[in-house]
C-alpha cells in the first residue's frame, strides 16, 4: 500500500508545484506524509459537502484541482467555511492535496482533459511554454570588449531564457593570430603574431533572430575577421506545455458543434452559451479549461474557429467578436475542469495499480445552481 508522501510524489511529478503561477497554492495542505493511503477521491473544489463525501466514503487522500486556502490566513477555526472543510477531512484522517494552475498548463491536464473530452485530435497548446527552435552563439572577444558585445547580442534578441533576458556564459582564455598583409588588425600588427586576453561569450537565441544577432554581434565587435559560429539545439523532446489547447475536429458547424460540447460535459445550471453564426463551419477547436479570456488575443492570431472556455465578461467577448475573430462557446468552469479528474484518476491508476480505490466525485460545486 503506497503511503501518502508516494501519491505526493508521483502527483507533482506529473504536475511539478514549480510550474504554479506566482499567486498561486497548491501541493499538500493536510496530511501526514507517512502515513497509508487506500482511498483517493478527485474533485474539483474542496467544499464542505466534498469534504463529507470524501469522509463518508473513507477516503484517505482527497485531490482537488481548486485551492482551500488560496489566500494565506492566520487560522483555520471550524467556525468558518473553510475551517470546517479542513476539519470535517482531519477528524476523517483524510489528507488534502491540491493541483492548481500547475495542472492547467501540464500534458495530462486541464486543458488537454477538456480537449479530449470534446474529441479535439492532434493538440498543441495555445501559448507553448516552448517558444520554439533554439540557437546557441559563441564568439571571442577582447576582455574589454566583452561588455559591449554581451549588450548588442542582448538587445538583438539574445539571451533570453523563459523570465529571464540578457543571460550569457564567459570564460577566459587566450587568443592567438597573425595579421596577414591586407589586414587592418584591431590589436598587433601585421606579420607578428598576438596573443590577446579573452573571454569566451556563449548565449542562446531564438532561430527565427539568428541573422538579426549575428549582424549586431559583428557591427559591436572589435575585430576585423571576429571568430563566432553558431550551433542549431536540439528540439527539447517533450511533449509541450502551455496555455490552453488547440486541435481539430470533424467538420461539422457552431450549431452542432456546440450541442456536443453540451452533451460532452457534466449538466449545470450555467449550461453552455454560444456567440457566432450557428452554420460557420467548424475544423479548428482552441480550448481553456477554466478562465480563458486571458488567451483571447493569442487565440484570434490562431486559426481557430471557435473558442471554448469559462467566465468570459461581456465587454471583452464583445471586441473580441467585433475583430471578426473565432466563435465562442462559454461553458460552466466547474463544468470544464471536471473533464480532468477521470484523467488524472486513470493516471493514479496505471501507476500504482489496484493497490487504492479511486473515486471522481460527481457533485457539482458550480455555484450557479438553478435558472428561473
Amino acid at each position: 500500500m503506497p503511503t501518502l508522501k508516494d501519491l505526493v510524489d508521483l502527483v507533482h511529478g506529473w504536475y511539478p508545484p514549480s510550474t504554479a503561477d506566482s499567486w498561486d497554492a497548491v501541493g499538500l495542505v493536510h496530511g501526514d506524509p507517512d502515513a497509508p493511503v487506500s482511498k483517493v477521491m478527485f474533485a474539483v473544489d474542496p467544499t464542505l459537502e466534498v469534504a463529507r463525501e470524501a469522509a463518508d466514503w473513507g477516503a484517505d487522500l482527497l485531490v482537488v484541482h481548486h485551492p482551500l486556502f488560496l489566500r494565506p490566513v492566520h487560522g483555520f477555526a471550524a467556525t468558518t467555511p473553510k475551517g470546517q472543510t479542513l476539519a470535517a477531512l482531519a477528524d476523517a484522517r483524510c489528507a488534502l492535496l491540491t493541483a492548481h494552475t500547475n495542472a492547467d498548463r501540464a500534458v495530462g491536464g486541464v486543458s488537454e482533459a477538456l480537449a479530449t473530452a470534446l474529441g479535439l485530435s492532434d493538440l498543441r497548446p495555445v501559448t507553448a511554454d516552448w517558444d520554439g527552435p533554439l540557437d546557441k552563439l559563441t564568439t571571442y572577444v577582447p576582455r574589454a570588449d566583452a561588455d559591449r558585445v554581451r549588450a548588442a547580442l542582448a538587445d538583438a534578441g539574445a539571451g533570453r531564457i523563459g523570465d529571464y533576458d540578457r543571460a550569457s556564459f564567459s570564460s577566459p582564455g587566450e587568443g592567438r593570430f597573425r595579421p596577414l598583409a591586407g589586414a587592418a588588425p584591431a590589436i598587433g600588427e601585421v606579420g607578428r603574431p598576438e596573443v590577446v586576453e579573452e573571454v569566451r561569450v556563449e548565449v542562446v537565441l531564438p532561430r527565427g533572430r539568428r541573422t538579426a544577432v549575428v549582424v549586431a554581434m559583428l557591427a559591436a565587435h572589435p575585430y576585423e575577421e571576429p571568430a563566432y559560429d553558431v550551433v542549431e539545439l536540439a528540439d527539447p523532446g517533450a511533449a509541450p506545455t502551455g496555455a490552453g489547447r488547440i486541435g481539430t475536429v470533424g467538420r461539422t458547424t457552431l450549431r452542432e458543434f456546440a450541442a456536443s460540447v453540451a452533451a460532452a460535459l457534466p449538466g449545470t445550471a450555467h449550461g453552455v452559451r454560444v456567440a457566432g453564426d450557428p452554420d460557420r463551419v467548424v475544423r479548428r477547436v482552441a480550448v481553456c479549461g477554466g478562465a480563458g479570456d486571458f488567451l483571447l488575443e493569442a487565440v484570434l492570431r490562431s486559426d481557430a474557429d471557435v473558442y471554448v472556455t469559462s467566465d468570459l465578461r461581456h465587454h471583452p467577448a464583445a471586441e473580441f467578436l467585433e475583430k471578426d475573430g473565432p466563435a465562442l462557446v462559454d461553458v460552466a468552469h466547474w463544468a470544464a475542469e471536471w473533464t480532468w479528474l477521470p484523467m488524472v484518476r486513470a493516471r493514479l491508476v496505471d501507476a500504482v495499480g489496484d493497490t487504492v480505490e479511486t473515486r471522481v466525485s460527481t457533485r457539482c460545486t458550480d455555484p450557479w445552481s438553478f435558472r428561473p
